[in-house]
């Protein structure tokens, strides 16, 4: 039943590129603007032989998953200490609305200014984008925790630590997942404008210099390279932690 279920995603996909295939060879498109299949295929094929491609990757992995991490840092704990104290909610919520309708690009400069073209600016881009998926989807599953569990909670005499571990954690564990699910998509789609920041490396700085070349070629490959690297991520998280949830209902 799954085999079939990813045959059939696989339809549009495929049929994308035959009618892509059959206008190039047409000459319906041009060429030098729209490559055909196989051309992209061949530059992939190249930069992956030559190194090039890895040598991407990796940087961009590399920003993506610290900047991901460092955010997950940072949200989860705020997002609990919010939720478990409400009154908090009334001195920090404007601030955090304000910053969260900040495009994070918007930081560039200014992050540039405070901590130079290093790897520390790239990443806090990354932060700012995958910060607030991650805090506001956990606070709203502490929040949305059922009174009755804690009210039984308090009828066992749960410590408010045992009340967190027991109760409201996992209530909020799906939320939590879901938080967690969008910061990776947020820090993937920040990583353009992370990489705009005097890189050398990474998937977004090889889609800019062959832009700078004109290499319509190498853009495509790296766009897809995005996409592909983005869903496949997200497919090992979705599966880890489905396999988590059905552990924890088996125990």
């Amino acid at each position: 039943m799954k085999i079939h279920k990813t045959l059939k995603g696989l339809i549009v996909p495929f049929a994308i590129l035959i009618i892509w295939y059959m206008l190039s060879a047409a000459g319906l498109l041009n060429n030098y603007i729209i490559p055909p299949p196989t051309e992209i295929l061949e530059t992939a094929l190249i930069l992956f032989k030559k190194g090039t491609l890895s040598k991407h990757v990796m940087a961009s992995l590399y920003r993506v998953f610290a900047g991901f991490t460092a955010a997950f840092i940072l949200a989860f704990p705020t997002a609990v200490l919010v939720g478990m104290a409400r009154a908090l909610e009334d001195y920090i919520n404007p601030l955090l609305e304000f910053i969260r309708h900040i495009p994070p690009i918007a930081c560039i400069p200014m992050l540039i200014l405070w901590l130079g073209i290093g790897e520390a600016p790239k990443i806090a881009v990354i932060i700012l984008a995958a910060f607030f998926p991650i805090f506001l989807n956990t606070l709203n599953g502490v929040i949305g925790c059922d009174q009755k569990l804690l009210e039984v909670g308090h009828i066992f005499k749960f410590t408010a630590k045992e009340k967190f571990l027991k109760i409201i954690l996992p209530s909020a564990m799906p939320s939590v997942i879901v938080g967690m699910r969008l910061g990776l998509g947020y820090s993937w789609r920040a990583l353009i404008g992370a990489e705009l920041i005097a890189a050398s490396a990474g998937i977004g700085y090889m889609i800019m210099d062959a832009e700078q070349l004109s290499r319509p070629d190498i853009i495509i490959v790296g766009i897809m390279t995005i996409g592909v690297l983005g869903y496949l991520i997200d497919y090992l998280f979705f599966s880890l932690t489905g396999g988590m949830s059905g552990m924890k209902e088996r125990i």
